[in-house]
């Protein structure tokens, strides 16, 4: 008994970037392509490369682009009989491989990896198939037996109408079976090779952006969206990932009113910027608006934020600096609580902004187990804006050289804004983007700004 060829599971000659290779030459479309199949003979090492008898070692995806024929699989009832296949050269003169079965359970054991192209006789029986008047039966076994590899249907002469059905349900061509010559038929599977080769890289390209709208729309929903119904403080905020094609990192803010008439509003930044940094972010931030609603201020917050932090954390390592503030119901002094976080800055008018008194900060959430938060009184008066933001803001560089905005910086940028009448949305929009000029482009840290206003 002959031993069956296992079957292999790799991505086929097809798609996996070899028939670009094989099929994307400078000369008319009828010519083919130049083959390498005279290359030295390579053996495959453990890390799926090839060496030569040299000693010199190819990426197995470079080899398979530049020394390996065409390869044909032929799926035809009757191969020992007049071979409907003629011989077919490229254009080195190398002939095209081709391999015969005669049915669909002998196909699969020679359909690996190193086929491009299938060429299927429609009129070959499709087994375990209920459906025995689906003229195409055979043709949905095959492109459910090899849904990455090209195929190209055969048919009868004359027969056009099953050969066009065969391409909507899944075929890259068809041909008429005593037509077939060998330029003809060279030229059918380069195309068809090509062809499946951009359906796949389409079909990749239509998951992917699927994906990423997905994640877009989980991102948008992890946002926060502050509760400050029944307050005369008006609200604004930026918010810029350091992380390409994001929408949120690691910084993360909140501002809410509880029933008293308190507004309490809260920036932060976990250490780092990857998907689990911007995670555990979100989970701090809705730990802070529960306990917040819960009735928790101060030192008693930040330590149960501590707590919540040690827990989620994948890394000891990991911590989190954070600024909490909590303005009276008349608006005219707040709570501060630092916990290893620039202080914020206010804007009065008549005065100069001014960051906020910082001497009580405290250490970044994570850092010592049992740490204490003291919550420092401000007055802020009767007109005023509060800027609350990550060290994304001040950390950027000052031109070409190592020099940092800074927090000096920064105050000076937004007083000369103030200044100038900008407010709100556009104050927060003129600072991002001044520093991400003064930086000399995009951020490397995620930036998130806050802005409360009372204008009586």
């Amino acid at each position: 008994m002959p031993v069956p060829i296992p079957r292999q599971r790799a991505i086929p000659a097809a798609e996996s970037g070899q028939a670009q290779a094989e099929s994307s030459c400078d000369g008319p479309a009828e010519q083919s392509c130049t083959d390498a199949s005279a290359a030295a003979p390579r053996t495959p090492d453990t890390t799926g490369n090839t060496t030569d008898k040299a000693g010199n070692t190819t990426d197995k995806v470079e080899n398979n682009t530049a020394h390996t024929n065409l390869t044909l699989l032929l799926i035809e009832d009757d191969p020992a009989g007049s071979p409907i296949v003629p011989d077919m050269l490229d254009q080195a003169g190398k002939p095209i491989r081709v391999r015969t079965a005669r049915n669909l359970t002998e196909a699969g054991r020679l359909l690996t990896d190193d086929v491009h192209c299938i060429l299927l006789d429609l009129a070959l029986p499709a087994p375990g198939r209920s459906d025995a008047d689906d003229e195409l039966a055979v043709l949905k076994h095959v492109l459910e037996l090899a849904p990455r590899h090209a195929v190209l249907a055969l048919t009868a002469s004359g027969d056009a109408e099953r050969g066009a059905e065969a391409v909507r349900v899944g075929a890259q061509d068809y041909l008429f079976r005593d037509e077939l010559d060998g330029r003809l038929l060279s030229r059918a599977i380069r195309y068809a090779v090509e062809r499946k080769r951009s359906e796949s890289a389409e079909r990749r390209l239509a998951e992917g952006r699927l994906r990423a709208q997905e994640n877009r729309r989980l991102e948008r929903g992890l946002l926060p969206t502050p509760l400050l119904e029944g307050s005369p403080l008006r609200f604004a905020a930026r918010y810029r990932p350091g992380r390409s094609r994001a929408l949120l990192g690691g910084d993360f803010y909140d501002v809410v009113r509880t029933p008293d008439g308190t507004v309490h509003a809260m920036i932060g930044d976990v250490c780092g910027h990857g998907p689990d940094e911007a995670a555990l972010g979100v989970e701090l931030r809705i730990a802070w608006r529960a306990l917040t609603l819960a009735g928790l201020c101060g030192d008693q917050l930040l330590g149960t934020l501590q707590q919540v932090l040690e827990h989620e954390r994948a890394d000891d390592e990991i911590f989190a600096t954070l600024c909490t503030v909590d303005i009276a119901p008349d608006g005219r002094r707040a709570g501060l609580c630092l916990a290893g976080h620039p202080s914020p800055l206010l804007a009065r008018p008549g005065k100069p902004a001014r960051l906020l008194p910082y001497d009580n900060n405290g250490p970044a959430l994570g850092l010592l187990p049992g740490a204490r938060w003291p919550r420092m009184q401000v007055e802020l008066g009767a007109e005023w804006s509060l800027m609350l933001y990550t060290d994304g803001l001040i950390e950027g560089h000052v031109g070409e050289g190592r020099e940092r905005l800074g927090q000096d910086g920064m105050t000076e940028m937004v007083r000369r804004q103030i200044a100038e009448g900008l407010r709100g949305e556009q104050l927060l929009r003129a600072a991002v983007n001044e520093v991400r000029d003064l930086n000399g482009g995009e951020l490397a840290d995620d930036v998130a700004v806050l802005l409360l206003d009372r204008v009586p």
